[in-house]
């Protein structure tokens, strides 16, 4: 039962196919090892920057911890002028809320009347800002 292939596909020679070319271990790694792009210069400044970065850490620990928290403070003087800004934003609107609500409506002073009484409660809005 053993047939052999040889010939079966067309252009194909008879017999048994060739024998592969016997490779060193060096070219087997050549070829199963893929081709890494050339280092661009930024990658290569990233790479030194960081080398450089490392050697001064273990030659000046001290300076760079000082560095660091200066970094730090920085950091926290920007977002404490954040939370600044923000907290007086919401004092502004938290004054017009209390302006719109001034007067306490009793249930006595509410119309029976559906348009009298949105007449009544439009009139507490104040008026749109224009914007120049």
């Amino acid at each position: 039962m053993a047939v052999s292939l040889g010939g079966m596909f067309s252009g194909q020679p008879p017999g048994p196919p060739p024998p592969l070319p016997r490779l060193t271990s060096q070219a087997l790694f050549q070829q199963a090892a893929p081709r890494a792009p050339k280092l661009s210069n930024k990658t290569l400044v990233d790479e030194l920057e960081s080398s450089f970065e490392a050697c001064f850490t273990f030659l000046k620990p001290d300076q760079v911890i000082r560095e660091e928290v200066s970094e730090l403070r920085s950091e926290l003087q920007q977002k404490d002028a954040l939370v600044q800004k923000h907290l007086t934003k919401l004092r502004h609107w938290q004054q017009v809320l209390e302006d719109i609500n001034v007067q306490p409506k009793k249930p006595a002073e509410i119309p029976q009347d559906s348009l009298a009484y949105l007449e009544q409660a439009s009139a507490n809005i104040p008026a749109p800002l224009k914007q120049a």
